[in-house]
């Protein structure tokens, strides 16, 4: 289980450049250096939501802070950042600046996790990662490409709500509630589904 979260996202980023082929989007050397700098200072300094406890408010706060914002909402908020100030020239391309980003945080997690042998932290944690890194941008490109209010409420509500079923995918299997676990890791997927069938179709 340790070698599927070390792998995992690697994967997924090579999976995803062979169906976009590697073009000339920006920040690929920047995510990685900002990935490797925040891997190491979340193995140092560990879970910012300390003893998240049973079930409760507590253990949901931790999936979305420690499990799902510090991955993935950071490294897809700095590319935003540097695109709106410049900072990156050539594509954009929000997924690939994520799963880079998260590269070598996931290969000190799968460390740091080992001694644990928990699979949803160990399986269903690297999932959640490549759902919504490409599961955002995909509202993102989607609303960019024919910009329309409908447009904007439907990727706005989207953007909103999938890290918080991430989130709630996390504490259903880990309060032992499978059925409500699959339902919300399904529901989070959707948006990666499509992503991955405009890409083939286009490429």
């Amino acid at each position: 289980m340790s070698f599927f979260c070390l792998l995992w996202v690697p994967f997924f980023y090579f999976f995803r450049r062979s169906l976009v082929g590697a073009g000339s989007s920006s920040g690929g050397v920047w995510a990685l250096i900002l990935g490797s700098i925040t891997a190491i200072i979340q193995f140092f300094l560990g879970d910012l939501v300390n003893n998240p406890g049973g079930f409760g408010y507590s253990r949901m706060l931790f999936g979305f802070i420690d499990i799902v914002s510090l991955t993935v909402l950071i490294p897809l908020f700095v590319y935003f950042l540097m695109v709106v100030f410049r900072g990156f020239s050539g594509e954009v391309d929000f997924a690939n600046f994520a799963l880079l980003w998260m590269i070598p945080v996931a290969a000190l997690r799968s460390l740091s996790w080992s001694s644990t042998n928990d699979p949803i932290l160990l399986i269903l944690v690297p999932l959640l990662w490549t759902a919504l890194a490409a599961g955002i941008p995909f509202f993102v490109n989607w609303l960019m490409d024919n910009f329309s209010v409908l447009k904007v409420i439907i990727s706005v509500v989207c953007v909103l709500i999938l890290p918080f079923t991430a989130a709630a995918a996390y504490w259903a299997f880990f309060s032992q509630q499978t059925l409500l676990g699959y339902l919300l890791l399904a529901v989070t997927n959707i948006p990666l589904g499509f992503s991955i069938y405009l890409d083939i179709s286009r490429s």
